[in-house]
């Protein structure tokens, strides 16, 4: 198993309850993203989440009254203006930025995806697509799943992305820890408290089983004439493997729900790496195949 010894041992991280709201310029925009990086930068963090969906408050510069699925479209034209002005912020402020996401076209295919772009010190990035899709993104929005699961290689070891729906399906986090992968960041976009517990849950049992940080982010706040944005009910946490070295009740921070906010916690790389071959338990060292398990299943009828 690769534990990808991370070259430095803590990493400062901040995860955001983003509000969203109408904006009126995209430069509107700019300005509070770039407060917010400022702030994680004031603050000293190596690495700042912004929650899923987070850029539909862009849908608000053009005619919101139209097909919700071709303002999704023009929202994926923003795509280049975003990508530099992240690109440039995370350069600027020499932090790392998961940029929650946003919907890119495939110019050859026509299909759109969810996706997340993981920005480096030096303002260079990588992509993941998000692999599995709500009902209100594939019936509504027309955006399409993604394919592959992406590893991160950071100064802080490897880290994967989940964005929001994919943490609830355990093969896509063991596939990432397995892969040597000690941080798992969670960019999330939920209507209700029903939709943020599934998020939080899973999360926290990915933490659990494949011993690992989990880094969740949400949006808050209400577009009101945005379809499935209209409301939001978000709560950002970091969280941590149940065990004696790790935070009580295996929260290391999170915030109150629904308020604009940034959670700022410090993750103890030696501590994530150690607990792998020393913890009270080993879930992802014992974890067993999953096709071994089927292959020697049996039914036993009562």
């Amino acid at each position: 198993m690769d534990l990808s010894k991370p070259t430095k041992d803590r990493l400062r991280v901040a995860s955001l309850q983003y509000f969203i709201r109408p904006v009126q310029t995209f430069e509107q925009f700019r300005d509070q993203v770039d407060a917010l990086v400022e702030t994680a930068g004031d603050y000293d963090c190596d690495l700042l989440v912004f929650p899923e969906y987070f850029t539909v408050q862009l849908l608000t510069l053009g005619n919101v009254k139209r097909p919700i699925r071709e303002q999704i479209r023009d929202l994926a034209k923003q795509v280049p203006a975003f990508i530099a002005m992240m690109s440039e912020l995370a350069k600027r402020k020499h932090i790392y930025v998961v940029a929650g996401s946003i919907p890119v076209l495939d110019e050859n295919t026509g299909k759109l995806f969810n996706t997340s772009f993981f920005f480096g010190r030096g303002g260079d990035y990588g992509v993941q697509e998000k692999l599995h899709m709500t009902r209100f993104e594939t019936e509504d929005w027309g955006v399409a799943s993604g394919s592959g699961l992406k590893i991160f290689e950071t100064e802080f070891g490897r880290m994967a992305i989940t964005i929001c729906y994919d943490v609830e399906f355990p093969e896509i986090a063991r596939a990432a820890a397995r892969a040597g992968a000690h941080i798992l960041l969670v960019p999330s976009c939920t209507d209700d408290r029903q939709g943020l517990l599934r998020v939080r849950y899973c999360a926290h049992a990915r933490a659990i089983e494949n011993q690992m940080y989990v880094v969740t982010s949400h949006t808050v706040g209400s577009i009101p004439m945005v379809p499935a944005v209209s409301l939001n009910y978000g709560q950002a946490a970091i969280l941590t493997p149940s065990d004696f070295a790790f935070s009580r009740d295996g929260i290391l921070a999170e915030g109150n729900p629904n308020q604009e906010m940034m959670v700022i916690g410090e993750l103890n790389l030696q501590t994530i790496l150690d607990t792998k071959t020393t913890g009270t338990v080993l879930p992802l060292y014992d974890s067993r195949n999953t096709t071994e398990i089927l292959a020697t299943s049996e039914t036993i009828y009562l």
